[in-house]
């Protein structure tokens, strides 16, 4: 009788199969990773430049950059660092090697079969942790997505504030294949794409392209090739040159704080209070003062 078990180029494949599902249903563990606070980091880089941008990459590239415990425990503590970083406007967030990321690895999560629920339970916090680690930076958030981004790859995509994938990049949200379901990326897709998108998404499993990514509102701009990723990343970080990273990340929080919010009295109260107090803060002095002298605000120079 043939040997019908996955190989690791099987489970680390841009697509599930009917067949590397039905084998890889008996395992009860979610599509996450738990973090790990000896992450080397070597798995995740961390580069910046002079004008306030950082690029974030998974550095996977030989499993298709995807997660295990260690690389978990990697992107949350750049996320974290990132929490306290002054004149910070924009993190870019990608994958190596021409992949964004094949989600879980799977040879990995095989190796965990035999967990127990609460051992799961503690597991899967580790991405759930990552997640709003990378929801909570307060500069603007980009995911550069190409060749695939799967399962938790797709997840940070929703997490991230703004998406540009290269046309013809595969996506999918393929847990239900395995038995298994999206659900600590779920707050994230759900808030990206709907939640009538994410009941079609999340219960067929199917691979979808950039096209129709953007189409739900997945991501937000398709460019043609890996080459056109550097056009738009010149783009936006010059455009962003004129804003105030401090304004930025109040910004974003207000975004965060008023969604689906009831708007009565109490919301009003809050928004007149926070206009007020960035009216009296050193960016808002700053930024109205050179308005007025018709000059450059010194965070633009």
């Amino acid at each position: 009788m043939p040997d019908t078990t996955p190989t690791d180029a099987d489970l680390n494949a841009m697509d599930i199969t009917d067949a590397e599902a039905a084998e890889m249903n008996r395992i009860a563990h979610p599509m996450v990773a738990g973090a790990d606070t000896d992450a080397v980091s070597d798995l995740v880089t961390i580069e910046a430049t002079p004008d306030g941008a950082v690029f974030i990459t998974i550095n996977r590239p030989d499993k298709k950059n995807a997660f295990d415990a260690r690389t978990i425990g990697a992107l949350y503590q750049a996320f974290e660092t990132l929490h306290g970083a002054d004149h910070i406007r924009v993190v870019f967030i990608r994958g190596a090697g021409g992949t964004f990321s094949a989600g879980a690895d799977l040879s990995w999560m095989a190796a965990a079969a035999d967990w127990s629920e609460s051992d799961n339970r503690s597991d899967a916090m580790g991405l759930a942790k990552m997640l709003k680690a990378l929801h909570d930076v307060p500069a603007l958030t980009v995911a550069l997505v190409e060749g695939a981004a799967m399962g938790g790859g797709a997840g940070i995509v929703a997490a991230c504030d703004m998406a540009v994938a290269v046309k013809g990049t595969k996506f999918a949200f393929s847990e239900v294949k395995l038995g298994l379901i999206p659900a600590t990326i779920a707050p994230y897709v759900v808030e990206a794409v709907g939640a009538r998108r994410a009941r079609a998404l999340f219960l067929t499993g199917n691979v979808f392209d950039a096209d129709y990514a953007a189409h739900v509102g997945l991501v937000d701009a398709v460019v043609p090739d890996a080459a056109a990723l550097d056009g738009f990343i010149s783009h936006l970080s010059g455009t962003l040159a004129a804003c105030a990273p401090g304004a930025m990340g109040e910004a974003k929080r207000l975004v965060h704080d008023v969604a689906h919010h009831k708007i009565d009295h109490s919301l009003m109260e809050d928004t007149a209070h926070r206009i007020a107090r960035a009216r009296v803060s050193k960016e808002g002095q700053e930024g109205v003062r050179a308005f007025l002298d018709k000059r450059k605000p010194r965070w633009a120079e």
